[in-house]
């Protein structure tokens, strides 16, 4: 296109062209003259295209410039095109619906697999968790867990070891070794590795017979039942740590599957934010309860800000739906009501949102009778406007068959744009202009009766020529109706009234 009759911007004030030695009228003339020069291909380069055009032939300038003026322009035009070429080589995302927007990334509060993206930092008061150290050792991950597993027993074998050795070296038992006619206070201890042994078998109840305590050393005695009480102690609760980390009830929840995106669409007429939730094993959840939350940020009327804030989101608590028997895959729904956060959110809208959706499902193992929690979340781009879950189950021969390669699976399906809000109004707006034209058409009955009844002659010189009468026979309904049909218009449309 043609771009030498256009009228261009005036240069930038950090692109003016400074002359040394001269006076500010012809410092403005000379910096007025190279502008001219080059507004062409200053332009070109904002558009981000090169255009083929002749400039205008150069005037002679009024003042010599010296080759440090050249230079100096050459890199204050390398400067401030620098930031125009990065700005022009990074590519903007499009989103879902085709729109450009800039890349971004949502942190999540909770992951998809539901570990909570949480960590606690700062924390004064550490002795709080020795206060609970059951817990403690079974929240370790298993590399800890083992670590102290082993400890605890390596432990109390060394330090029972060395308290035998230290009872043996006091009595002397390792100066006579040979002697037979010493008894000491374990017989065939004569080091501390038989002594360590001998605290091994004592705590393990393994017994081999070779090293035995003698009835001559009542310390021994005190000492042995010492050993076995609190060896019985360390048993019980390392094993305890290990079975209950073992049986741990979040490994069940890895067979209880979420659907990777949810779906908003018409249900009877309403539209409904809805999501799939499964379980793999054959086993069933007793008790299943389904939850949702809202996770956004938010400011009070009072300019508050509060970070993450928590919204439920009703999947069916006032009718009981919540409560699920969840023998097959089940599609948890959330009607979009005038209760529900996304009331006044369109399609438009949710592109621009940014919000998180956390789902749980909680429930009772049926094989260990324990608790059992669930978790996963949708972000906002997360949320297919306009889709509908594909169908999973067929009859088979004597069973239903599940196919869980459609779990994911999803189908777009005719959902206005607009928000729950204004699809209520349109509603509310139709209703009401049904109910007033209902009533109108009534009234207009009586009006025709009359008419009917003044033309009688007209009516039987039309029977005796041959043709049909003009029956009215059934008037007498239409008038005893018509009352009864304008006070049904009328608070049909006093309701549809105060519903808009």
């Amino acid at each position: 296109m043609a771009l030498e009759n256009s009228v261009f911007p005036s240069r930038p004030d950090f692109l003016s062209f400074p002359v040394e030695g001269k006076g500010e009228g012809e410092e403005v003339e000379v910096g007025t003259e190279a502008t001219a020069s080059t507004r062409v291909f200053d332009l070109s380069e904002e558009l981000g295209h090169d255009v083929a055009t002749e400039a205008p032939p150069a005037t002679p300038t009024l003042a010599k410039v010296s080759r440090s003026f050249q230079a100096k322009l050459a890199e204050r035009e390398a400067k401030a095109n620098q930031p125009r070429k990065k700005t022009q080589g990074a590519e903007k995302e499009k989103g879902r619906f085709g729109w450009a927007r800039a890349r971004r990334k949502r942190q999540r509060y909770v992951e998809k697999n539901g570990r909570c993206n949480v960590q606690h930092g700062n924390m004064q008061e550490t002795y709080r968790y020795l206060t609970d150290i059951f817990t403690t050792l079974v929240d370790l991950n298993w590399r800890c867990s083992l670590i102290v597993f082993v400890m605890a027993y390596a432990v109390t074998w060394l330090f029972f070891g060395a308290i035998w050795y230290l009872i043996a070296y006091c009595r002397g038992d390792l100066d006579h070794l040979e002697d037979e006619t010493w008894t000491p206070c374990v017989n065939n201890v004569n080091g501390f590795i038989s002594a360590f042994l001998f605290s091994i078998e004592t705590e393990t109840t393994i017994g081999y017979g070779h090293r035995v305590i003698t009835d001559q050393c009542p310390v021994g005695t005190i000492l042995l039942l010492l050993q076995a009480i609190l060896g019985s102690m360390v048993n019980a609760f390392m094993v305890g740590c290990m079975f209950v980390k073992i049986s741990q009830p979040n490994k069940r929840a890895e067979t209880l599957v979420f659907s990777k995106h949810a779906v908003i669409s018409l249900r009877d007429d309403k539209l409904c934010l809805m999501f799939r939730v499964g379980d793999l094993r054959s086993s069933h959840i007793v008790g299943a309860n389904m939850r949702a939350k809202l996770i956004k940020s938010k400011q009070t009327q009072e300019g508050e800000f509060i970070p993450l804030d928590q919204t439920d989101i009703s999947v069916g608590f006032e009718t009981g739906d919540d409560r699920l028997f969840l023998v097959s895959p089940l599609v948890i729904s959330h009607e979009i009501d005038a209760h529900s956060p996304f009331w006044d959110m369109s399609q438009t809208q949710l592109e621009k949102e940014d919000f998180e959706i956390v789902v749980i499902l909680e429930g009772m193992v049926e094989a260990t009778g324990m608790t059992c929690q669930a978790r996963s979340s949708y972000l906002a781009e997360e949320l297919l406007w306009g889709h509908r879950f594909s169908p999973m189950m067929s009859l088979a021969e004597g069973f239903f068959d599940i196919d869980y390669g459609a779990f994911h699976h999803t189908f777009e399906v005719y959902t206005p744009s607009c928000s729950a809000r204004e699809l209520s109004l349109a509603a509310a707006r139709l209703d009401a202009h049904l109910y007033w034209s209902i009533s109108s058409r009534l009234d207009e009955e009586p009006t025709l009766t009359n008419q009917a009844a003044k033309q009688p002659d007209s009516s039987s010189t039309g029977s005796k020529a041959g043709e049909t009468p003009f029956i009215v026979g059934e008037m007498t309904d239409i008038q005893e109706q018509t009352g009864l049909g304008e006070l049904n218009g009328s608070v049909a449309t006093d309701q549809s009234e105060s519903e808009a």
